[in-house]
């Protein structure tokens, strides 16, 4: 109960400076309070965003920002389909994708790819083994090393769910010149954080395992 009163009482609390200092009416019923983002008082609008709209540069931005929205929701609405038949999400996905693609890595690899708590790494990975995608060996040079690998199971749907992303990524770019290819590469290339793209141009540049 006292937890439920100090839950009720912060929540007044951000309410009313909301209303106070930002002019915000939240209905804390239906609002999850570390999802209410405030604009920091002391950033004026311009003249070009008082009525809403963008300066011409920053509204061609945000058009992109919109479009990569769309472009990343149906590029991986296709291998969510699949992985909900065996209850599995896109954690798993990119688990089974970067075991498959670069076999004998390391859970502290893994961990430096996604970016995601050593907690929920450790349980995705053993949902992955335990249904038999994924396994883990002995590292040869460092018994205590755990190597991961995808199971014969786990290579196929790896290569299940590519398919799809492959079939459309090969389809986009056979609409573009070589040029346009080239660029588009650069374009993904320079969304990356810059003292990050030699680690990923090295990672990608993995070749695909044999069937």
């Amino acid at each position: 109960m006292a937890f439920c009163f100090l839950g009720s009482q912060r929540a007044k609390r951000v309410k009313a400076y909301a209303i106070r200092t930002h002019g915000v009416t939240i209905d804390t019923k239906y609002v999850n309070m570390t999802d209410v983002i405030f604009r920091d008082p002391s950033t004026q609008a311009t003249e070009s965003d008082k009525d809403g709209s963008l300066s011409p540069d920053g509204d061609k931005v945000m058009a992109l920002i919109e479009l990569l929205f769309f472009a990343y929701r149906d590029f991986t609405g296709d291998p969510d389909e699949l992985l909900r038949k065996d209850g599995f999400g896109r954690a798993h996905h990119r688990v089974i994708h970067f075991v498959y693609r670069n076999p004998g890595m390391r859970v502290a690899d893994l961990l430096d790819i996604l970016r995601i708590t050593k907690q929920s790494l450790g349980r995705v990975l053993r949902q992955l083994i335990d249904r038999g995608y994924v396994e883990q060996r002995e590292g040869q040079a460092d018994r205590r090393e755990r190597r991961l690998y995808t199971t014969p199971q786990g290579a196929e749907l790896a290569r299940t769910l590519a398919d799809p992303q492959q079939q459309r990524i090969k389809a986009a770019l056979d609409r573009l010149s070589p040029e346009g290819r080239a660029a588009a590469r650069d374009f993904l290339a320079h969304l990356v954080n810059e003292e990050d793209r030699p680690q990923v141009e090295a990672l990608i540049a993995t070749t695909e395992p044999p069937e």
